[in-house]
């Protein structure tokens, strides 16, 4: 059953859209997200790195910690680091941080950095800048913030509350007090929610959007492959009943299955024509066979009973007309196989000639033409119409070779009756004969002229009936020059 399935054209066509509608939407997806979290990170950031610089500079200016403006905010964690790693102020209700560097939250946390004691603290933070402060009219301290800004990612518990933030980091170097680092941090609550209420929408809508996806893909596909179908009932039914006048289905769609349609008609048109002209060349080519075969029968039944009838000459002839008929018969089978011709290169103007000589009335004008090709089926098409022209002709024939651009061009003609112009055509359809009334004995099966046509044909040229300037049928077969 699952083979069955995959073996669909639209179970594939909807797999496939499908697919590719995921792996679409997982690719937009993530650009999303990740573009999303940039961009509220890079906001983190610029606030995280405004608030740690605007401390920054009031440090720089010589502002005591305890009047330091960012250390006041309620809900933005600041800290002061010095060189040693050691936080000489921090936000009033700062209570836990990590992600700064530092080992402790506040100045005088237990558990901080080891070589360091009490007593050092308290006389560090006094002479950097103790709460107290300077006097109003000493000198600001010398020094330089730095215009480089560090960022990264941590935790903050402020009054009880735990959040992510984003820090950023700038120096303030004193001459006399050396290196301070004043970090400041951004909450990522915004960038957190925001991305997880993207991803859940995605989660939700993704799968709806693809089974969608998936539902009208499976509705188009069978809309639009139904006329196949019914193209595949239909051949199937001919099949079954070999009834080659059926046809197809044509949508009305003007489409690539519309041309389909059309293309399969005329298939089964071809084959119907094919099929029939088989079955009309069997039949007439039983007719033929069951004369000479019946009048030869009787012969040899007469000459076995009495010897002295027995008709030797005629049971020769109709021995060599079947002979003559199986040949033909033969050869058509090859042209109709579609045999390979050769490709050898020969003098069609001394070709004519040898078919020529011997037969009475026969005059030939040939020049030298070279052609390409089977020189045997050639010389079959000019016998044939050699034979033709002698059959009709009052007393003589003629036979022209000559070269017209690049085709070569043989002209016989007689001086007889001439063909009909109605019936310049159908002469060349197998086992017409125009003259039923004369006897079989004088002419042939009909297949002459066929054979000549298709050789024509198969040669890459034409052989065409027209009328001769002594009143009787000229027969033109054109060929290709051989370059």
């Amino acid at each position: 059953m699952t083979r069955r399935w995959f073996g669909s054209v639209r179970s594939r066509a909807t797999l496939a859209a499908t697919l590719v509608v995921a792996v679409a939407l997982l690719a937009a997806g993530a650009a999303v997200l990740l573009s999303l979290r940039s961009d509220l990170t890079g906001q983190a950031e610029s606030e995280a790195a405004s608030a740690a610089r605007a401390v920054a500079v009031e440090l720089s200016d010589g502002r005591p910690y305890d009047k330091l403006t960012g250390l006041d905010e309620d809900d933005r964690p600041v800290q002061i680091v010095d060189e040693r790693g050691r936080v000489v102020a921090a936000s009033e209700d700062l209570e836990r941080v990590t992600g700064t560097g530092a080992d402790t939250a506040r100045p005088g946390d237990p558990g901080g950095r080891a070589g360091g004691d009490a007593d050092d603290d308290a006389d560090d933070s006094d002479d950097a800048n103790g709460s107290d402060g300077p006097d109003d009219d000493a000198p600001a301290p010398r020094s330089e913030v730095d215009s480089d800004t560090d960022f990264s990612t941590g935790t903050a518990t402020i009054d009880g509350t735990t959040a992510d933030y984003r820090f950023a980091a700038v120096e303030v170097e004193f001459e006399d007090r050396g290196k301070f680092t004043v970090y400041a941090g951004a909450p990522l609550a915004a960038e957190r929610s925001a991305v997880g209420t993207a991803t859940t929408a995605m989660l939700i809508g993704f799968p709806l959007l693809l089974a969608v996806v998936a539902g009208a893909t499976w509705l188009v596909t069978r809309r639009a492959l139904s006329p196949v179908e019914g193209i595949r009932r239909e051949m199937a039914a001919i099949t079954a009943s070999e009834d080659l006048a059926r046809r197809v289905p044509v949508p009305a769609t003007h489409d690539e299955v519309a041309r389909l349609a059309l293309t399969t008609n005329e298939t089964l048109a071809a084959l119907e024509s094919s099929v029939e002209r088989q079955r009309r060349f069997v039949a007439d080519a039983s007719h033929e066979l069951r004369s000479p075969i019946a009048s030869l029968r009787t012969q040899l039944e007469v000459g076995a009973a009495h010897p002295e009838l027995l008709d030797l000459d005629g049971a020769v002839t109709d021995t060599v007309r079947l002979q003559t008929l199986a040949a033909d018969l033969l050869l058509l089978a090859r042209l109709d196989a579609g045999e390979r011709l050769g490709d050898a290169r020969f003098d069609l103007g001394a070709l004519a000639r040898e078919h020529a000589e011997g037969r009475a009335g026969v005059t030939v004008t040939a020049d030298e033409v070279p052609v390409a090709g089977s020189r045997a089926q050639v010389g079959r098409v000019l016998t044939n119409l050699l034979d033709n022209a002698r059959r009709h002709a009052r007393s003589a024939v003629t036979v022209g070779v000559r070269a017209e651009g690049e085709w070569a061009v043989v002209a016989v003609a007689d001086d007889g009756d001439g063909v009909p112009e109605a019936d310049r055509e159908r002469i060349f359809e197998r086992f017409v004969r125009l003259d039923e009334a004369r006897s079989r004995d004088d002419g042939g099966a009909g297949l002459g002229l066929a054979i000549a046509r298709d050789v024509a044909v198969r040669h890459g040229g034409t052989l065409t009936v027209g009328r001769a300037p002594a009143g009787g049928a000229l027969f033109e077969l054109r060929l290709p020059r051989a370059q």
